[in-house]
């Protein structure tokens, strides 16, 4: 089994795709005026609007709110340098860089519709060991 994406749901798919454009300094692929996708090497994050969910079999399976049980994780070269960059794109900073023990320096904020994202640096032995 592979990992292929993570799909965010969201009524202002503009609004979600220029934040991520931004954050993640990327161009989205757009499919449909409903779906785009930004890949990585390692991750797509593909974002579709509400109504793309009528596909699935109902428009109201999920009410988009943002989510506090997930955050979604980005490892990057310099926590440090990307929160600069993140806080002229959100006002929901969560935390401030900072080092965590098990030896990350993270960095987490919300997109617009309230995800939770980490932005983290290996900063200890061990977890520059663990993600080399």
């Amino acid at each position: 089994m592979k990992l292929a994406s993570l799909r965010i749901i969201t009524k202002d798919i503009k609004q979600t795709v220029q934040f991520y454009e931004k954050a993640m300094e990327l161009t989205a692929q757009w499919f449909t005026e409903d779906f785009a996708e930004l890949k990585t090497s390692s991750i797509t994050i593909a974002v579709g609007s509400t109504r793309t969910m009528k596909m699935f079999g109902g428009e109201h399976l999920i009410e988009p709110k943002g989510s506090t049980g997930t955050i979604i994780e980005f490892l990057v070269s310099d926590v440090d340098e990307e929160y600069e960059k993140i806080k002229t794109l959100t006002h929901h900073i969560v935390q401030e860089p900072t080092t965590m023990p098990w030896g990350n320096r993270s960095l987490l904020f919300c997109d617009p519709n309230g995800n939770l994202i980490n932005f983290f640096t290996p900063v200890s032995a061990e977890a520059i060991q663990k993600f080399s």
